[in-house]
């Protein structure tokens, strides 16, 4: 139980930012920062006491996101530029974006029980702890590209797809907004797909295939850093017949800190990540005008 002194004060202040009471990426990401020196190196504000790993865990978060920026600046503007279709300028976008999605990588190398708020209420409250699946940014880049977590029979994963809803309301309002707005907007596929031009159709798969390589690093790195480490302590603590020193006994991996086994939701992202990629196929050709016919295939990530 949340005592009550500190459950209403928490759960009055998180209603004011639209934001649960808990604690979440926002607050220790994306608001957790300063610049150290001139140089443009950053620091957190806070860190949590006598943890100084957790300081490099969250220094990895924010860079990564730092470099998501670009990717988004990007994303807005070729927005508007597949409204006008101005292909011009989608090439550039896209080319913005594969690169943002690229740095996002290469950044990641350098890495239940419900609550009673006392005085808010007597049920207990289930949220999902800080995760980096509460990321704004790779949602909006899957919004913008137009990808769809499917299951290979194309019926949509409901606990996925539920749990991916669900984790948007831990996001800042303004970013929740911009995620709906980016799927609500004009479709870059559309556009992609309508124009016969090899190279627009080149940028648009290299752009897909950045996220899909983000997020394959992604779940490497959970299994080196987490999923690993977790099984070496169960396995030690059988060894000596103790209690695992993580904590528990059941190690790291059954729960992670957003409420979901995160490898096998990581896995389920990778295996049932469907993206509709614009494929070059030559269905005529003629002696004059070589004529070409593009048309679009599905094609599940590997």
């Amino acid at each position: 139980r949340l005592p009550e002194a500190l459950a209403v004060p928490f759960s009055l202040v998180s209603r004011q930012l639209c934001l649960p009471a808990i604690l979440t990426y926002a607050d220790c990401v994306l608001s957790n920062w300063r610049l150290k020196d001139p140089a443009g190196n950053m620091d957190l504000i806070f860190n949590f006491p006598g943890v100084e790993s957790c300081r490099g865990f969250l220094l990895v978060s924010v860079i990564v996101e730092k470099s998501a920026a670009s990717g988004l600046r990007a994303m807005l503007a070729t927005r508007r530029a597949v409204e006008t279709c101005d292909e011009a300028s989608v090439l550039n976008g896209l080319a913005e974006i594969t690169a943002s999605l690229k740095r996002m990588r290469d950044d990641f190398k350098l890495m239940h029980d419900g609550l009673v708020y006392e005085g808010v209420s007597e049920e207990p409250v289930f949220l999902s702890g800080c995760s980096a699946a509460q990321s704004s940014a790779i949602q909006c880049f899957d919004a913008f590209l137009g990808v769809q977590h499917e299951e290979p029979s194309g019926k949509l994963h409901e606990s996925q797809s539920a749990f991916l809803r669900r984790i948007r309301l831990h996001m800042p309002p303004d970013h929740r907004r911009l995620i709906e707005s980016l799927s609500a907007g004009a479709r870059l596929r559309d556009l992609v797909i309508s124009r016969p031009t090899l190279h627009l159709h080149r940028a648009y798969n290299r752009c897909v295939s950045a996220l899909e390589d983000l997020r394959n690093f992604h779940l490497c790195a959970v299994a080196k850093f987490i999923t690993v480490p977790s099984g070496q302590a169960r396995a030690a603590a059988a060894a000596t017949a103790g209690r695992c020193p993580l904590g528990g006994g059941l190690g790291l991996d059954s729960t992670g800190t957003g409420g979901s086994n995160p490898m096998i939701f990581l896995k389920s992202q990778q295996g049932h990540m469907v993206i509709y990629r614009p494929i070059l196929l030559v269905a005529q050709l003629q002696q004059q005008g070589h004529m070409v016919i593009y048309r679009p295939i599905l094609l599940a990530a590997q």
